[in-house]
C-alpha cells in the first residue's frame, strides 16, 4: 500500500538546513495496522505530510498502492488524496457551526457525490462508530470521545484505502483513548490500512508492527498485537 524508498526531506531557509527525514525506507503492506513512534521532532510529522500527500518529499521515492507519486503535481496528489486517503487528526477539526451531518459531508461536498449517495455514506459512516441516533446533535453536545468518533466517521465516509491518524486519542483520557482504538482495530480488521502516529506506547503496542523514527530515519519492530481489554460500548465513550 505504501513504499518509501530514500525519502529525504529538507527544510531550507537563507541561513538554515534542516533535515526532516534522512533516507527513510518504509513499507506498509495493504490491511496492516502501523504505529509511528518517536521523540518530538524526529520527522513522524513530516512522514506522515508525505505520505498523505500534503508535502512532497527532496528527493527518494514514494509508490503510494503501487503509483509513483514522487513528483505529480498539486491537482493530481489532491485528486489522489481525496481518492486513496483518509486523515484523523488530535484536534478533532470539527466545524462547530455544523451538525454531525453535516460535519461528515463537508469532504464529500467537495467530491462533488450525489446527494443520495452522500447521504448513504454518512449515515453509514456515523453509524459504523456509534452515533447513527445521534447525527442532528452539533460537537459541543458530544464528550471528545464522541468528537473523535465523528472525526472517524468524517475519514470512513469518503471510503479510503489508506487511514492515516496523527495522535488521534492525544487529546482523550485513558477509557476514551481505548475506545477510539477499539474502533480503529475493528477497521483494520475490515481491510482498511492504518498508519498512526502516537506517543502512547500502550496503544502502540496494540498494532500489529511498530516504526520508530529517530532523527528522520526509522527502524522497524515486528510485534504482536495485544489483546483488546473489556470495556463499555462505543457509543458511550
Amino acid at each position: 500500500m505504501l513504499q518509501m524508498t530514500a525519502v529525504s526531506k529538507i527544510f531550507r531557509t537563507e541561513q538554515v538546513q534542516t533535515h526532516a527525514l534522512r533516507s527513510l525506507d518504509l513499507q506498509v503492506r495493504e490491511g496492516e495496522f502501523v504505529a509511528v513512534t518517536g521523540p518530538s521532532g524526529s520527522g513522524k510529522t513530516t512522514f506522515l505530510n508525505i505520505a498523505g500527500l500534503l508535502e512532497t518529499s527532496t528527493s527518494g521515492q514514494y509508490l503510494l498502492d503501487g503509483q509513483d507519486v514522487s513528483h505529480l503535481g498539486d491537482d493530481a496528489r489532491s485528486r489522489l488524496r481525496n481518492q486513496k486517503i483518509g486523515f484523523i487528526f488530535q484536534g478533532f477539526n470539527l466545524i462547530p457551526d455544523l451538525n454531525l451531518f453535516d460535519n461528515v459531508d463537508v469532504p464529500l461536498r467537495y467530491r462533488g457525490l450525489p446527494a443520495a449517495e452522500r447521504r448513504a455514506r454518512i449515515e453509514k459512516a456515523l453509524g459504523d462508530v456509534g452515533l447513527a441516533s445521534r447525527m442532528k446533535h452539533f460537537p459541543a453536545e458530544l464528550s471528545g470521545g464522541q468528537q473523535q468518533r465523528v472525526a472517524i466517521a468524517r475519514a470512513l465516509a469518503g471510503q479510503p484505502r489508506l487511514l492515516l491518524a496523527d495522535e488521534p486519542t492525544g487529546n482523550l483520557d485513558t477509557q476514551m483513548a481505548r475506545g477510539v482504538m477499539e474502533l480503529l482495530e475493528q477497521i483494520n480488521a475490515a481491510g482498511t490500512t492504518i498508519v498512526m502516529v502516537t506517543h502512547d506506547p500502550e496503544l502502540a503496542a496494540r498494532a500489529q508492527r511498530n516504526v520508530h523514527i529517530v532523527d528522520g530515519q526509522a527502524t522497524d519492530l515486528i510485534r504482536e498485537p495485544v489483546l483488546a481489554r473489556p470495556s463499555a460500548p462505543l457509543a458511550t465513550a
